[in-house]
């Protein structure tokens, strides 16, 4: 009975692999690119930082929901959706005070951090690839990693242009892009989970009622465990017999 619940271990343990690998990258490219975003005067990189920023916290969420019930994962997701809302508030307004009283960036700076975040962010989807079709909490980590990688590109964009160009309206421009891209994709994962939640909510019989936050995994082993133990002792009542 060693290998009781063996496959949903194994598929938490993948999808919390996944996650670290993803909050560590996001963390660490965030207090780069934000020291960027401010050494460069750049609102593309800062509001850059700040996906960055919400990103690592929804990793953060989605670590808390393996292993749990599917109602709690969709609560996660929606709960990283919020968070993804404010923070791309939070980046527009940025824009907007910049535009006001900002200066011209640093396109250089602009154009190789956001290469970086590039590189970064693209191992980042294939980290997390496998799992795009998956539950609600994963959908979203694969949303957030394709959004960065957009975002990404038009950050370096920005800094072509501002280079080219010699003014700061290609940075401010792909700021507020940016931050409308931050904003859709925390309305589309509170879409999702809001549908996955609904769902959670009626359960086929009043058996199959569990607590929301209780750890999927132990029930599934316990029930996984229960039909090994009772296959074993059917065999042996007919070895007996």
């Amino acid at each position: 009975m060693s290998d009781c619940g063996c496959e949903f271990e194994a598929k938490d343990r993948e999808q919390e692999k996944a996650l670290r690998w993803l909050l560590a990258i996001n963390a660490v490219m965030f207090v780069v690119e934000f020291g960027a975003g401010l050494l460069a005067g750049s609102t593309a990189l800062i509001a850059d930082s700040l996906d960055m920023f919400a990103d690592a916290a929804v990793y953060s969420v989605g670590l808390y929901a393996v292993g749990r019930t599917a109602l709690a994962k969709a609560r996660a997701a929606s709960a990283s959706g919020v968070f993804q809302i404010l923070l791309a508030l939070f980046a527009l307004g940025e824009v907007i005070r910049r535009t006001l009283m900002g200066s011209e960036p640093e396109p250089g700076c602009m154009m190789l951090v956001g290469l970086a975040a590039l590189v970064a962010n693209s191992a980042c989807l294939l980290i997390i690839a496998r799992h795009r079709d998956g539950e609600v909490h994963m959908r979203a980590s694969w949303i957030f990693s394709t959004n960065d990688v957009i975002a990404n590109v038009g950050v370096i964009i920005a800094g072509l242009l501002v280079y080219t160009l010699d003014t700061r309206l290609p940075d401010l421009i792909i700021g507020a892009i940016v931050g409308i891209i931050v904003l859709r994709g925390g309305m589309q994962i509170m879409k999702e989970a809001r549908a996955a939640r609904a769902e959670g909510k009626v359960p086929a019989t009043p058996e199959e009622t569990v607590v929301d936050d209780a750890p999927r995994g132990s029930s599934e082993q316990d029930s996984c465990c229960g039909s090994r133990c009772e296959s074993g002792e059917d065999r042996d009542a007919k070895t007996a017999s």
